[in-house]
């Protein structure tokens, strides 16, 4: 049989990035991740992920602009 063909969007949930204290803007993105089913976890599925950053926007100071910061995922609290 043919398999059903889903939005594969529909198993997914949005995160919320919090940068670490050390930046003056904490709230610095979100990221997609598949809901937890079975036995993979969704909170297992982000760690581990690096973001690419403007360290502009996360000190809002557009001086910096030129700078790339990456940051690795390194723990997850609820959503």
């Amino acid at each position: 049989g043919k398999k059903k063909q889903g939005d594969p969007f529909m198993k997914k949930e949005w995160y919320d990035i919090k940068a670490p204290t050390m930046f003056s803007t904490r709230q610095c993105g979100k990221t997609l991740v598949t809901r937890t089913s079975g036995t993979k976890i969704a909170s297992e599925a982000l760690k581990g992920r690096v973001l690419e950053l403007n360290l502009a926007d996360l000190n809002n100071d557009e001086d910096q602009s030129y700078k790339k910061i990456k940051l690795c995922i390194e723990e997850i609290q609820g959503r």
